[in-house]
């Protein structure tokens, strides 16, 4: 790896670190903000959800604006809004100024993701791709890992609002160091204007091709976020009557799951590609063994909780294989808008997914902030099924050709 190569890869995986820690941070402040504000589960889903709005509303501008003035410029200004967001949060003392702020953040780190994996495309060949952007999604699932115990600790000699001002700077040090420090990719191809980006965008919807590839993936990361950033430390402690601590252990030990995974996942990718596995077949493969594991949660096998949720998080983050199986298909000028796309209708999900659970909760009385154990059932029962639907359409053969994006250069804008 070129020194080139390993500072496009450290400060883009930096700002997606601070993306995921946004993501997340609900999770250590929900039983603060429940107790300060008086929150339901509902009000809690939405106001998380909030963020993952923010993040999906910005991604089809996003993805023209990285495609038409580059990763770095475009990452490094959006991240001072989501530095703006956090502040308003932590200073926040009514829920509408909080709503206000964490949907600000998730426009401000809207881009992180996509910018990630746009400046890993103009730099690294298509063979190192499912590595590279596994070992991204790695150092973002250490956001993941903060949230858990870390952050845990950190309340209990810190108030939650204190936390908020650490971030905003943190995002500012990392807007910055981008800005000065990540270099700007040479476009080999002549840059189309703003109006002919978004007509890029429509044919990229209008894609047989890009809802095959990301049928099974959209459902199953839109399930495993939602949960891993709000509802998991719930079910901890309602079903499985973890007390605070443990259930903040076990998140981490999630997220640090998610890590191995990721980079496990890419890395085999190309290997088990020589052996005629192709990696489309290959993230079905650890999409369907994330469903499972979802399963033997639910009926609560006699499996240590250890390793049921490590298992959980690392087949969670295997529907990240399908940014670099899109990454095959569609030209280079596209990969800004096609990542965003994807990501787009994936935060969309997570945005109803959290909300929706949040709403099924509530629908059973709550005892000291606990819910049932049927309530979650319920809750988790309806996104197995949605899953398994979803995991249907992946498999059933389809009239689009996933062609690599050589034959269907010319056939796109």
């Amino acid at each position: 790896m070129s020194s080139t190569q390993l500072r496009v890869f450290l400060l883009f995986s930096a700002g997606y670190f601070v993306s995921y820690v946004f993501r997340g941070v609900n999770l250590g402040f929900a039983p603060f903000i429940t107790h300060d504000l008086g929150l339901s589960a509902t009000d809690l889903g939405l106001l998380t959800s909030l963020y993952f709005l923010g993040f999906a509303g910005a991604q089809i501008p996003a993805g023209v604006l990285l495609d038409h003035y580059g990763a770095r410029r475009v990452t490094a200004v959006t991240m001072l809004f989501a530095a703006l967001g956090i502040w308003m949060f932590g200073a926040a003392h009514s829920v509408g100024m909080m709503m206000f702020g964490r949907l600000l953040i998730g426009v401000g780190v809207s881009v992180c993701l996509g910018a990630a994996f746009k400046a890993l495309a103009q730099h690294f060949e298509p063979g190192r791709l499912p590595l590279m952007n596994g070992l991204v999604m790695a150092i973002g699932g250490f956001g993941g890992v903060m949230v858990g115990s870390p952050l845990t600790w950190v309340l209990s000699f810190a108030s939650w609002r204190a936390v908020c001002i650490g971030l905003g700077l943190l995002t500012v040090v990392v807007a910055v160091a981008q800005w000065t420090l990540a270099p700007d990719a040479r476009e080999t191809h002549r840059q189309a204007g703003i109006g002919a980006q978004f007509k890029g965008t429509l044919h990229i919807l209008r894609s047989g091709a890009f809802w095959k590839i990301g049928s099974f993936s959209i459902v199953t990361q839109g399930v495993f976020y939602a949960m891993q950033s709000l509802w998991v430390g719930a079910w901890l402690r309602d079903v499985q009557g973890f007390a605070p601590r443990e259930a903040a252990s076990l998140v981490s030990i999630l997220g640090f799951a998610m890590m191995a995974g990721c980079v496990g996942f890419g890395a085999a990718a190309r290997g088990l590609e020589r052996r005629g596995i192709s990696l489309y077949v290959f993230c079905g493969i650890g999409m369907a063994l994330y469903v499972l594991t979802q399963l033997l949660i639910m009926f609560n096998v006699p499996l240590p909780a250890s390793l049921l949720w490590a298992a959980y998080g690392v087949f969670g983050g295997t529907g990240i294989l399908s940014y670099a199986v899109m990454a095959r298909h569609f030209p280079a000028q596209m990969i800004g808008r096609v990542n965003t796309t994807l990501t787009l209708i994936i935060f969309l999900l997570i945005f109803g997914f959290q909300i929706g659970v949040g709403a099924v909760l509530s629908r059973w009385p709550a005892h000291d902030g606990h819910y049932p154990a049927a309530a979650h059932l319920t809750a988790w029962g309806i996104l197995v099924a949605l899953q398994v639907l979803s995991a249907i359409w992946y498999v059933l053969p389809g009239r689009a050709r996933l062609q690599p994006a050589h034959v269907r250069a010319e056939q796109q804008v």
